[in-house]
Parts: C-alpha cells; sequence; structure tokens
C-alpha cells in the first residue's frame, strides 16, 4: 500500500492475535493447540527416530557409556588465540576486532534457566537479560548502548543469516528490538559476538556491534534427547531433541514445551514453539532448510518504584495492581546455502516470516496502552568468497521487505478506547550491497577493508494522521578498515575504525503528535537521516604460557548525528554521543580438566555532547562489569561430574530524577552468582543449579524516571534441576 492512501485499521483475530474486545478471561487461554501438534509430531518423530537409532552409526551414541567413563577435555568456553586474524576467512574470528565465540560446551555449561539471554553471561563487556514479564525482548548492551533499554537495539543480531531486528516495533519496545525467546538452547551450535560495527556483512543496527547465532545440524552432528527441567517460582520445561539422517538428508526436530509462573505474583508465560531443520550435501553444496514455529501468551508484574519498595512494597506485587498482558505468533521459513568445504564460493540465505506480537503496558490501575505488530517479512542475502594467493575478497547484496501494521492503543480496563498513541500501515523495503576484503602484506601484518551502502524505501501510511502520511528515500554508506599484525607468536595487535548506522523509525519520519482517535487532522513529517556512528578500537591477544590467554581493546565511539525529538514533534539528527571504555580478559586452562575465567568491562565516558533541555548528558549504562568463573570436570563413580561457578557485578550506573530529570543518582550494586553441577552416567544427566542475587534492591532492570527509579524486582535465590535422556 502506498503512503497517499492509508487503510482502516484491522485485528488479526485468525493469528489468535489481541481481539476487538479483549477480556481477562483471554489471559488464561492455553497454548493448547500448538501443544497437541508438537505432540503428535513428537510421536511419530519419536517412532521414527525408534527406528532410524536402531540402524544409527557408532558416533550417534553418547561418548560416555555404562561401562567405559572418561573424563573429556575441556572444549570450552571457546578462547581466542594469537594469530587467529591473521587467516584469510569468512569466520568472524579473522576480523581485527574483538570477537568472542560460545561454543555447545559453553552453553550447556550456563544456567540459561527461565531467559535465553543467559547464554551471554560469560561474554565481557556484555550485560543481556529479558524483563522477566514474559516474552517482552531480549537485551544485548554493550560498549555503553542502551537506547532502547531492555530490548536489544542497536547490534545487529542474526540467526542464520535472518535479521532478527524488528524495524518500527510497537509489540515491543521502539525501533530495532530482538525477540528470541523462540530459540531452544539445544537448537543452539554457535554464537560470535563482534563487538564494534567493523564487519560489512552486518547493516541496520550494527552500531554497537553484531551477534551471529548458527543452528545446529542433525544427523551424527547433535544427540537425539529428552529433558524435563523445573526450577523454583513455578517453571516447568520439556524439552524434545530428535537427530536423524534418512537418505543422505540430516533432519533435526527441537520442540519445546515451556509454562513460567514467574517470581511476580501476576506473572506468568505459556510457551509452546519447534523447529525441524533438514539439510544435506549436494554437489559440492551444503543446504539447509529450518521451519520454526513459536506461539506465546503472557502476563507481568510492570515495575514498581524503588523508593515505594524501600518503603515496604512488596517487591512480588504488580504495578499499580494492574498487571500487563501479551501475546506473540511466529512462524519462519529460512533457507541457506554454503560450500560444504571450506567457506569459497556461493553463500546464499532466503526468509519468509509471519511476525504477530501484542503487549499490554501498565498504564495505571485501570489502564494499558497495548503495542501491535502485525506483520510480514521476507528477505534474502548473497555473498562469494574468494581467495586469490594472499588475499580474499566478499562480495554480496541483501534485501529484507517488513510490510504489516504497527500501532499502540490506549485500553481502559482491559477494553479497547478509540484513543490511539499511534497507527501506521507500513511498507519497509531495505537493501543493500557490501563488500569485505582482506590482504596479507607480510607473513605478520594483514590489512582488511569493507564498505556498505544500504538504502530505505519506505512508504508509510499513518492512519492517526493522514496527512503525515509518507515515502521516505534515503542511503547510507559505511566503510570499514582495520590491521592486525603477530608481532610473535605469543602476541597479536590489531587496530581498526569503521562505521555503522541505524535507521530511523517510522515514527520519527511520520510523528504522530497527541494522543487521540483515528483519521485526526495534522500530523509532521521529517526527513531524518540514518544515525551513524565512528568506532576507533585497539586491542591485543597474548598467550604468556602454556593454557593462559589474556586479551583487552579499548575503544572511543563518537555518534555524531543522532536522532532527536524537537519541540514541535518534529525529529532532527543532531545529537551527539560519546562513548569510551575498555575490556579486559584473561583465560587460564590450569589441567585439561580446570579452566578459569575473568574479565571486567570499564566505561569512562558515555554521555550526550549536546542533551535535550531539561535531561541529564550521561547515558544510563553499567560503568563497571566484572565476571568471573571456573569449570572442573572429574570422575565420580560410573560418571562424569562437571561444575561450574560464575560471579557477575555491575554497578556505576547513572540514571536522572526530578522535574526536570536532572538530579543524578546511580542504581544500586548488582551481584549474581551462578553455581552448576552436571553428572554425565550412561546415557543420563542429571543437572542441578542455583543462582544467587544477594544484593538488595539489586536488578538488571531499572530506569530513571521524574518520580523515582522504577524496577523490575527480581528473586535473591533460585535453583532448579533438568533430567535428560539421550537415545
Amino acid at each position: 500500500m502506498r503512503a497517499g492512501a492509508p487503510r482502516t485499521l484491522q485485528t488479526n483475530t485468525n493469528m489468535a492475535f489481541l481481539p476487538s474486545s479483549f477480556s481477562p478471561s483471554t489471559l488464561s487461554r492455553p497454548v493448547a493447540p500448538l501443544s497437541a501438534i508438537a505432540l503428535g509430531v513428537t510421536t511419530l518423530a519419536v517412532t521414527l527416530a525408534g527406528a532410524a537409532h536402531a540402524q544409527g552409526s557408532a558416533s550417534d551414541a553418547p561418548t560416555a557409556t555404562m561401562s567405559t567413563v572418561e573424563v573429556r577435555e575441556i572444549t570450552g568456553p571457546a578462547t581466542r588465540a594469537p594469530g587467529e586474524r591473521a587467516a584469510l576467512a569468512l569466520q568472524p574470528k579473522a576480523l581485527p576486532a574483538t570477537v568472542q565465540q560460545l561454543n555447545q560446551d559453553d552453553i550447556a555449561s550456563t544456567n540459561v534457566g527461565r531467559d535465553i539471554s543467559n547464554v551471554f553471561r560469560r561474554v565481557p563487556g556484555v550485560l543481556a537479560n529479558s524483563i522477566d514479564q514474559g516474552d517482552t525482548g531480549n537485551g544485548f548492551r554493550m560498549r555503553g548502548f542502551a537506547t532502547q533499554g531492555t530490548h536489544g537495539a542497536d547490534t545487529a543480531v542474526h540467526v542464520d543469516g535472518v535479521p532478527q531486528n524488528i524495524p518500527s516495533s510497537q509489540g515491543g519496545a521502539g525501533h530495532g528490538p530482538v525477540f528470541l525467546e523462540w530459540l531452544n538452547a539445544d537448537l543452539i551450535d554457535r554464537i560470535d559476538v563482534i563487538k564494534g560495527p567493523i564487519s560489512a556483512l552486518y547493516g541496520d543496527q550494527n552500531r554497537a556491534g553484531a551477534v551471529e547465532i548458527r543452528t545446529r545440524n542433525g544427523g551424527s552432528a547433535t544427540p537425539s534427547s529428552i529433558s524435563v527441567g523445573a526450577e523454583r517460582y513455578g517453571l516447568r520445561r520439556t524439552s524434545l531433541v530428535l537427530s536423524n539422517s534418512f537418505a543422505e538428508v540430516d533432519s533435526l526436530f527441537v520442540a519445546d514445551v515451556y509454562r513460567n509462573d514467574g517470581y511476580r505474583r501476576d506473572a506468568r508465560t505459556d510457551r509452546d514453539s519447534f523447529s525441524w531443520k533438514l539439510s544435506t550435501a549436494r554437489a559440492g553444496s551444503l543446504y539447509s532448510l529450518r521451519l520454526t514455529r513459536y506461539v506465546s501468551d503472557y502476563a507481568g508484574g510492570g515495575y514498581l518504584l524503588l523508593p515505594q519498595i524501600e518503603a515496604g512494597l512488596d517487591p512480588r506485587s504488580s504495578q499499580a495492581g494492574n498487571p500487563g498482558f501479551g501475546n506473540a505468533r511466529r512462524t519462519s521459513l529460512v533457507f541457506n546455502r554454503a560450500p560444504a568445504e571450506g567457506e569459497q564460493g556461493w553463500h546464499a540465505t532466503a526468509y519468509a516470516e509471519t511476525f504477530n506480537r501484542s503487549r499490554g503496558i501498565t498504564a495505571n490501575a485501570t489502564q494499558h496502552t497495548v503495542g501491535v505488530d502485525d506483520r510480514n517479512i521476507l528477505g534474502a542475502r548473497v555473498l562469494n568468497h574468494a581467495s586469490f594467493g594472499n588475499a580474499a575478497l566478499s562480495l554480496g547484496a541483501e534485501l529484507r521487505q517488513d510490510r504489516g501494521e504497527a500501532y499502540r492503543r490506549i485500553y481502559a480496563n482491559r477494553l479497547p478506547s478509540a484513543n490511539y498513541v499511534n497507527a501506521q500501515d507500513l511498507d519497509l523495503l531495505t537493501y543493500g550491497v557490501f563488500a569485505q576484503g582482506q590482504w596479507k602484506a607480510t607473513e605478520a601484518v594483514k590489512l582488511s577493508a569493507g564498505a556498505r551502502y544500504d538504502r530505505f524505501d519506505y512508504d508509510i501510511g499513518n492512519l492517526k494522521l493522514p496527512a503525515a502520511s509518507t515515502s521516505y528515500r534515503k542511503g547510507v554508506f559505511t566503510p570499514k578498515l582495520g590491521a592486525s599484525w603477530s608481532l610473535m607468536p605469543q602476541l597479536e595487535l590489531f587496530a581498526n575504525v569503521a562505521e555503522g548506522m541505524r535507521s530511523p523509525s517510522a515514527e520519527q519520519i511520520s510523528s504522530s503528535g497527541a494522543t487521540g482517535p483515528l483519521g485526526a487532522s495534522g500530523g509532521v513529517i521529517s526527513r531524518v537521516a540514518p544515525s551513524k556512528v565512528r568506532s576507533y578500537d585497539l586491542g591485543f591477544t597474548s598467550a604468556p604460557a602454556q593454557g593462559w590467554t589474556v586479551s583487552g581493546a579499548a575503544y572511543y565511539i563518537l555518534n555524531s548525528d543522532e536522532i532527536v525529538g524537537q519541540a514541535d514533534g518534529s525529529f532532527k539528527s543532531v545529537g551527539d554521543t560519546t562513548r569510551k571504555g575498555f575490556e579486559l580478559e584473561t583465560r587460564w586452562r590450569a589441567t585439561p580438566s580446570t579452566s578459569v575465567y575473568a574479565s571486567v568491562g570499564r566505561i569512562l565516558e558515555a554521555k550526550a555532547n549536546n542533551p535535550a533541555a531539561n535531561a541529564g548528558a550521561k547515558l544510563s549504562i553499567p560503568g563497571t562489569q566484572f565476571k568471573a568463573g571456573a569449570q572442573h570436570r572429574l570422575r565420580l563413580g560410573a560418571g562424569q561430574l562437571t561444575l561450574n561457578a560464575d560471579a557477575y557485578l555491575i554497578s556505576d550506573i547513572p540514571y536522572y530524577v526530578g522535574t526536570p530529570t536532572t538530579q543524578e543518582r546511580s542504581m544500586p550494586l548488582y551481584t549474581r552468582y551462578d553455581l552448576r553441577g552436571t553428572y554425565d552416567w550412561g546415557q543420563t544427566q542429571l543437572s542441578l543449579y542455583a543462582t544467587f542475587q544477594p544484593q538488595r534492591h539489586g536488578t538488571e532492570i531499572a530506569y530513571g524516571s521524574a518520580t523515582g527509579l522504577m524496577v523490575s524486582p527480581v528473586p535473591r535465590t533460585s535453583f532448579g534441576a533438568t533430567l535428560r535422556y539421550f537415545f
């Protein structure tokens, strides 16, 4: 639909979306249809798995048997080694940047529990979490970027090459939030966290950096299993992994049934999901096709004022006694093609997705603001990677179209009113080309360069203020340049300067004015440019002794055209923000079965250079992050025991209160300790775990307001268990 002819807003009830007349009974509706489907598919798959298992090879069996137990050497956490950046490779670890890779061992030994964001717990300088109020998104904050709080913008997150950031979202929180609740830890093969916008393979939201998640394949690469788990405060979970091979096609089916009552008394999450991935090698190429279906219904306790909690308010109560609510429906089909051996050749990704999501946020004792996204998403990316002696070049192009509705509506006593905050019909087309080259000038020095050009062709139908309906046509160029130097076998240096960008949101282009009905008069159109940052990095990786690595980086980031709202309701690219900081990490493998790690992230400066009127200059991000932990494996009786202990601290987070909000405060110190023990015996695995967050009133989830700090309280102690059987 073109911008000049906005259509009437409709609610999609066929997708179990928010009905036009919402009632409290809707909140308690179970998600039985998908459970029944999953149960049926599971029964069939178990039957097929049994037949395949009888014909399977020895590689399909678990590494430990009841008669033979061997203490496995630690394969993770994944570490960087000097010289890795010298490789002429497409892999992120070849970039002249800080890149942390999480492997399957990392993920399996982490207390993931109720939040998939926990897989990033050990990554230096990263604060990743959900707000524990249902499926509201997954925050990923690093390098002083916290523009969208706990909802993941400013970092480009991809799964199997598919962008997970949702542009101009209203069912989440703002522009570019990430929703990973559909992703089961059993499905993940590896994760690469790229610090800074150095990679040309990522476009929109690649300002703090990028995250690339790859899913596992079936067949001998993944064992089949079924697991049941329970955690304090009402978490119950059952997961099934079926891995088979049929006629040279590897099949991986992962299903998850998740029920969580939540720490807050009015909180709950009912979630069902499954992913089925088929992969095969043909004529020198590896092809895969993944189907994912995800359904969720939830309620959340909202935020509470810290001064009221300190005065005696029950931290498990709901905001204004009126809990929030929401649901989500998501179906994805993803195709990938890559060379079967090595990296040279064509890589391609194509995807289609229906994305339906709603979230009711508590406004007061009688009202909610209900945000809705109803989208159809199509996209593709193709690139060719080639090597030429001591050089390599990757050339590619990508396209994404996001079409549908996004609106926020006022609900009174859980019934829709005629008033909207905004309402837009969106046709968002993004496309771009990119190049990334590498050249080994000498055996010890490698130079890297890249560039992207991204274009945004938007048509925005403003249903609330039709006069503000508009088209938007702008492009943005982001160059990248870096170098690595293997000074000696035990020491590698790197440096880079790179630009990254974030597209403007539809609301910044076509603003909706004050809350009111659809079809009102007026409206403001802003021709803002995409927001760009320039990032400078200088770092090292060293191996002072056998089994010991030390790495670090310092960075300086200047955002010269942040988009800022003006008094007349328009937006301009005028805001400047500066971020300076460093990270240090050390890892030591004391023995083949014992390892330790520690890291510190320090943000020296994160501020708006020209803050808006009556607003503070400092950004509300952690000034200090400290992480440390240890892992030890040993033989115990007829099995193997793996022990993990992790500690985490964040502090020095500024925020502002008062009217105007210029009175600076500091959020309470937050500490977290994780313990985990996993015992593998034959085909059975038992894990017991506990999490302690002892700091009173400490939480990762908070923001400043005129009346004080708003927090989402967390339990000070939690524990759980998971029993898994491999077959």
